[in-house]
């Protein structure tokens, strides 16, 4: 796609029912993710509710990004079962992703930045990825755009690329439906009680539904729904935002998702010109999603350096979207008291490659199986016993 983010055309209108076993707050990549698993594992009167549309808080504004390439084992394992799921995805659940596997290509300058990636990419060969260091003329002849000037290596993982997020929820929502889950959007949960960890109500913009279980996949607003129960998911909403320029000729049509480490410009082909976005340490935690330019004197010293040719190249157009944080920029996957409270949230930008692995992950701890990957460190209690696991290979 090119141009501004779109959400999935919103589903029908129907009415609110009274009861369900599953209730699922949030209609993202995560919300859908777990719809389709729990419907195709046959688990029946599952509901999904979103204040909004599908896909449009965090999932829509997106990158796009899938990869595997991390330095926490858990997340090299939720990366790569993702990745396989993005692979299939037009046959299940069955929807073309525009999928790009050009890999991921990481542009390191120090020999801090050399030796923390090549830890990572030990633990990821262990794991059976096959992501590399490289020189820096490799490096430039992935990414012929980019200049050499400070580099010292980078970082190259073949099976990661890009896709559309939006298409990604489209196919989720439409596959869940399909086999018997509601989807209800323009429905915010307002209250939720839970007296006696047994059946609850949850009150929402559209009447009350009652349920045995809730999974909470609410994104940057799931902090709101866990207190409502009295859990604590230490989770903050960050505006990041994303720019996309005009045709730019010659562009590879192999170009990797490029990711300067060192300033957090990154780049991927979007149509024939380029998608760009970077983090700002200036920005504010809050849901304010209006797009501005004051972070874009810093992207352009990021250019200046690392890709000065695209300097006299134009935009057009752009959007800001939230990163869902948490202390230590991993997520936050488990069941919490009262039982039969499950959350998915906290992605801190890399939760839309993870959707799938975390549908299944989800679906497993309701049904009360062994989950794919070992999703235990990632408890929300983490915090309490000053067990924070730091991810690295972000930006």
């Amino acid at each position: 796609m090119s141009g501004p983010p779109r959400s999935p055309s919103p589903l029908p209108r129907s009415p609110l029912p009274e009861a369900a076993d599953v209730v699922i707050v949030g209609g993202g990549v995560m919300g859908t993710s777990i719809a389709f698993h729990l419907a195709e594992a046959g688990v029946e009167r599952v509901v999904l509710v979103e204040m909004n549309e599908l896909g449009s808080g965090s999932t829509c504004k997106a990158a796009g990004g899938v990869r595997a390439n991390f330095s926490d084992a858990v997340n090299i394992a939720l990366g790569a079962r993702s990745l396989e799921a993005f692979a299939r995805f037009r046959v299940r659940p069955g929807q073309e992703i525009d999928l790009h596997t050009v890999g991921y290509l990481f542009l390191l300058e120090t020999a801090e930045q050399l030796e923390l990636f090549r830890e990572s990419t030990r633990v990821q060969n262990s794991l059976g990825q096959p992501t590399r260091m490289i020189d820096v003329d490799e490096a430039v002849a992935l990414a012929p755009i980019i200049s050499p000037e400070g580099l010292a290596g980078a970082c190259f993982s073949p099976t990661g690329g890009h896709c559309t997020p939006e298409s990604v929820v489209l196919g989720y929502a439409t596959a869940a439906r399909r086999l018997g889950a509601r989807l209800i959007t323009g429905c915010e949960v307002l209250e939720i009680d839970a007296a006696g960890n047994q059946r609850a109500a949850i009150r929402t913009s559209r009447g009350t539904i009652r349920t045995s279980t809730i999974i909470c996949a609410a994104g940057a607003w799931s902090a709101r729904i866990g207190a409502m129960v009295g859990v604590d998911l230490p989770v903050t909403p960050l505006r990041r935002q994303i720019v996309v320029t005009e045709a730019i000729p010659d562009l590879p049509a192999g170009l990797p998702m490029t990711i300067d480490f060192g300033s957090t410009f990154y780049f991927h082909r979007e149509g024939p010109g380029l998608l760009v976005g970077m983090s700002d340490p200036d920005e504010v935690p809050g849901f304010d999603v209006t797009r501005t330019d004051t972070w874009i004197p810093r992207l352009t010293n990021a250019m200046t350096l690392r890709a000065p040719g695209l300097l006299d190249v134009g935009l057009t157009g752009g959007w800001a979207g939230l990163y869902e944080v948490t202390p230590d920029h991993n997520a936050l996957i488990g069941e919490a008291d009262p039982k039969r409270f499950l959350y998915a949230t906290g992605f801190s930008g890399h939760g839309f490659l993870q959707g799938p692995a975390v549908g299944e992950t989800i679906r497993d701890l309701y049904l009360g199986r062994t989950p794919p990957v070992d999703i235990g460190p990632l408890s929300a209690d983490r915090f309490r016993s000053a067990q924070v696991r730091a991810e690295r290979n972000i930006v």
